[in-house]
Formats: C-alpha cells, structure tokens, sequence
C-alpha cells in the first residue's frame, strides 16, 4: 500500500458501506473482508446485542472472519447480519465446509428505536443491500453522519432525551509508514462527547433552555433523581488494520482500542451501554501489538469524534454543528 490512507475503504482487501432508512433512522454498516480476516473482540458494556462473539475467543478454532455488521434497530437488527452471510454465500465467499461455504459474520447492535420509528428495524435485506454496495464500490470513501447504523444515534442522554444531540456514524484512519489502522464507529452513547486532542466537550447533555451543552458533572447533576435510559444506549465499532496478528493478538488490541472509548466518552461502558469493539487483521504487516494497539485507539477516538461532527441535526435533535 502506498501514500496515506484515508478511509477504512481505501484499505486492501476491506470493503464497506451502509445502507440508510432515513425516514426511520435506522440502518446497518457493513465492513467485508473477502479472504478473511484474523479477529478479536472486547465488549464492555452492561448491555449487548451482539452475535457471534464467541466464536472470536482465541481458544475458538475458527480462525477467520468475513464481516462485521454494526446495526441499529437493538437486538432486531440483528437479522441483518442474517442476509450479510447469504449474500457472501451466493459469492462462494466464506469458510469452505467440505458441502459449500459458511461465511463467519460478527454483528453488534444499538438501540435507536426512540428516534425516528421503533417499528422499522434493519433486517436480512438491509444486510444484503449493504454488502452488495461494499463490494462494488471499493474506491469510494465511507459516507459518514446521519447513515447506516449511526441513523437514529444519539449522545447525552443522561438528562433525558429531551435533552439529547444528534450523533451518527464515524470513521477515522492512524497510520505509520505501511501499517494502517482504521476504525469505523456508530455512537450512541448514554455520556457526552470530547475531543480528545482539545478536552473540549462537543455534544451531550444540553441545558434546560438547549443553548448549552452541559459539562459532565452538570449533566449527572440534571441526572439526579431521573430513571435511567436502560439499555438504550451504545457505541459499536470496527477497527481494521493490515498489521498480521494472531487471534489473541488481535483480541489484546481491541482491549487497547477501547481505551478509545473512555477517552472520548464520559461516562462510558455503563450498565446502560452495550459497546462493542471489533479488530479484523488483514495480515499483510509485520508490527508489535503495542503500536496496532496504539494507532487502533488514536482512529477510534478519530472515529466516535468524527460521528458527532459529521451528523447534522435531525429528528428533532440538534448536532454538534449548532455549537462550533
């Protein structure tokens, strides 16, 4: 690979894309890796929907995996995952089973049924959509915002949605010389938002009259005595990378890249959030885990700060843009 990187699509052997309800706001991203990747996985929040996870464990002896989905529409959504696997199968993609291919797909979910409509959710179509989009459109850089699985995302929940800010899908790429990292994220986060490079607050929890947003300790201050959004919240991402790691490998660096979410994310993996970090390792670069860990953190904190930038205000949630 040569010159830098700039998208997660621009990477070789990965594919993505999404496919978007826009009326709904909902949708599922999808990121394909043909030939198979080497994976891990970290999930910390309290409460996730997610799909094969297990099979990531480094003890599992499957060692290759296809496809991650991110998907909102909660643990609906994760049909879509469903017409990801029969849309590779009908490509003769997937592990070879002696009687045909079973192609190896991970999915997690969020919940975004409170924005937009609660009864349309992602399902095998959306997922054949976007894989079919992915794969056929490899020169294009990731859409990010208001698309796919950051559709119906929202931050800064801890005062009540009504006092909530649009958020979305992000992307963010790290690089040093021929490694890459990049990290793909949907962010739906029950804390507010920071940039990590400035300490700023960029989305969250707003004040009663909409023209601020609350600093972290004014936000659990407005929490105070509310019931808590339960398991309606979370982050779930994709990290990338061409570095060859093996399954324990890659599973350690997605324990690193979740550092990314405590960065950028406060509060972060509670009780309310079910995040999600996925690694799919292409295998072309030598490197220690160590700097794939650091550079898959620097692009998801990349990432969940592109997902908040990137979305414009909708369905009646205003977006960090309003606050620039």
């Amino acid at each position: 690979m040569d010159g830098r990187v700039t998208s997660v699509t621009h990477m070789d052997g990965i594919f993505a894309a999404s496919v978007t309800d826009g009326d709904a706001a909902t949708g599922c991203t999808v990121v394909v890796c043909p030939r198979g990747a080497t994976a891990g996985v970290d999930v910390r929040g309290g409460a996730p929907a997610t799909r094969e996870t297990d099979l990531l464990r480094p003890e599992e002896s499957v060692g290759v995996l296809h496809a991650v989905v991110l998907s909102g529409g909660s643990a609906y959504g994760l049909a879509a995952a469903c017409g990801v696997a029969e849309e590779l199968e009908r490509r003769s993609i997937g592990l070879d089973v002696g009687v045909g291919v079973v192609p190896i797909v991970s999915s997690a979910c969020l919940f975004d049924l409170g924005c937009g409509r609660a009864d349309v959710r992602p399902d095998a179509s959306f997922g054949a959509e976007a894989t079919r989009r992915a794969l056929c459109g490899a020169e294009e850089a990731l859409e990010t915002g208001n698309v796919g699985a950051g559709a119906g995302c929202t931050v800064g929940k801890l005062a009540g949605m009504g006092r909530a800010m649009k958020s979305g899908l992000g992307e963010g790429v790290s690089q040093r010389g021929a490694l890459v990292c990049g990290a793909i994220a949907a962010v739906n986060a029950v804390g507010n938002v920071i940039d990590p490079r400035s300490g700023r607050t960029i989305a969250g929890a707003l004040s009663e009259g909409h023209d601020a947003i609350l600093d972290v300790d004014a936000a659990m201050d407005a929490a105070a005595g509310r019931e808590p959004l339960l398991r309606t919240n979370t982050t779930i991402s994709c990290v990338t990378t061409n570095a060859r790691l093996t399954k324990a490998q890659a599973t350690k660096v997605a324990q690193m890249a979740a550092d990314a979410y405590a960065h950028a994310i406060n509060p972060t993996h509670t009780p309310l959030d079910g995040d999600t970090v996925f690694v799919m390792a292409t295998g072309e670069v030598e490197a220690s885990v160590e700097t794939v860990g650091y550079l898959a953190t620097g692009a998801l904190e990349q990432a969940i700060v592109s997902a908040v930038r990137d979305a414009p205000s909708a369905h009646g949630y205003p977006s960090a843009r309003e606050f620039a």
